[in-house]
Formats: structure tokens, sequence, C-alpha cells
């Protein structure tokens, strides 16, 4: 996946937004090479259908 340059400075405990997917922070498996993150929050479906 594509990132901003300024993600690669990005160290474990960092947090961020990702545009339309949600809050992510970056894990403590992650390297120079490879980052890793985890989603905190998602961001709310508004597309989901509504039950009847």
């Amino acid at each position: 996946c594509k990132l901003e340059s300024y993600l690669k400075d990005a160290k474990p405990g960092d947090n961020f937004q990702f545009t339309r997917l949600g809050y992510f922070n970056v894990d403590i498996d992650s390297t120079d090479s490879k980052l890793v993150f985890n989603r905190t929050v998602p961001l709310r479906d508004t597309w989901a259908r509504k039950k009847k």
C-alpha cells in the first residue's frame, strides 16, 4: 500500500488517522523495512444497509 513519506519515521505507539479507514497505531513489531499498524478505532459505516 502507498503511504505518505513522513510515516517512514513512525515509532511504536504513534497514532494516525487513515482517511476513510479509521485510527491506527504503530505496532511494537514494526521494523524500518516493515511497518505494522493496528486499527484502534474504525470509522462508522454509513453505507451499511438498515435492518427492516
